[in-house]
């Protein structure tokens, strides 16, 4: 125990009052002061970074907007590492010493975080280690990491589908209270489910895939608007084609619940990154829908929930993630202190 106060993972505070004899207990919590974790995310029109403590506290937050898919990988990646460094300089401004990082990407990712295919950033076997010099950093999908983030944040089930509505769609899949990869670790491409075969060409090479449909881009072309926050405004005033270009993208993501629903039997989806926010107006559409598709519905209605962190959720999972590993494994930590 000593040596965990000494590496700074635990701090000592005031004991409750005794109540008895014997020797006086000495309170004991995680320490909001030492080790931190780095998280990092790069998608299709921003890059951020945030550093959480090991109490889970976020201590810094950058965001900076920006279309990447105007920019090759290396020089996406190195404006992130430059970004990743203001974020390293304020936490050890604050005490703290970053133990780690960890990136969340939208795409697939495989083994020594070679990211084989982002097809909304043009991304195809991008070797992330090979652009961000000594920063040591781990790599995983954005929709995984997120869904590990609600997972231990807010009131869920254990089995959930975590929806990321951004550009793309991505998915985490939890079942028993654990992050389901598949085989290779490439699970939850739920953006690339055909919606319409004969609909409008993909990114990844296919045509009709929910993306075209409930994407954050074809959502905000079908309403007429810049932003998400503009799409708010509009529909929050009940104006037509934010309304109706709403109720089409919550039909085709209903259709798209419905196929997860029927495969996995899971009841809850948890709807985040933009979806969070207009959950409002998609709700009807993707009920009725899932409600039409899902065999279990009389029985067993789809409960759809907003994500509790919103937009931040895949870089606090990716910080929040090395935060698990320092807790699960304090001795590889000590091991490293001079």
């Amino acid at each position: 125990m000593d040596d965990l106060v000494t590496g700074a993972l635990l701090t000592e505070v005031e004991p409750p009052p005794r109540s008895g004899a014997g020797r006086p207990a000495v309170g004991l919590t995680l320490a909001g002061a030492g080790p931190a974790g780095l998280g990092l995310e790069i998608n299709v029109d921003y890059r951020a970074a945030c550093v959480i403590d090991l109490t889970g506290t976020v201590r810094h937050r950058l965001v900076e907007p920006g279309d990447q898919r105007l920019a090759d990988p290396a020089t996406a990646i190195a404006a992130l590492s430059s970004l990743a460094g203001r974020a390293v300089a304020l936490a050890e401004a604050d005490g703290l010493t970053i133990a780690g990082a960890a990136l969340a990407v939208p795409g697939l990712v495989a083994a020594h975080g070679v990211v084989r295919v982002a097809p909304n950033l043009g991304w195809q076997d991008v070797a992330i280690g090979d652009f961000l010099g000594d920063l040591p950093v781990t790599v995983d999908n954005e929709a995984n990491l997120a869904a590990l983030s609600e997972l231990g944040s807010g009131d869920l089930p254990r089995d959930f589908v975590y929806i990321s509505g951004e550009i793309g769609i991505g998915a985490g899949i939890v079942l028993d209270g654990a992050l389901y990869r598949g085989t290779r670790g490439w699970s939850g491409e739920i953006g690339h489910i055909p919606i319409n075969p004969d609909g409008p060409d993909c990114r990844c090479g296919a045509r009709g895939c929910l993306e075209q449909y409930a994407g954050q881009e074809a959502v905000l072309r079908a309403a007429g608007v810049a932003t998400v926050e503009d799409l708010i405004v509009v529909a929050s005033a009940g104006e037509p084609a934010a309304l109706a270009a709403l109720t089409a993208a919550g039909a085709a993501l209903g259709m798209a619940v419905a196929t997860v629903v029927n495969l996995l039997d899971v009841k809850t989806i948890v709807l985040g990154g933009s979806y969070a926010s207009l959950l409002p107006w998609l709700r009807d559409s993707i009920t009725a829908e899932a409600g039409r598709r899902v065999l279990t519905a009389a029985w067993s209605p789809v409960q759809l929930q907003a994500a509790t962190l919103g937009p931040d959720a895949a870089m606090r999972g990716a910080a929040g993630s090395v935060i698990r590993t320092l807790i699960d494994d304090p001795a590889a930590w000590l091991a490293r202190r001079p």
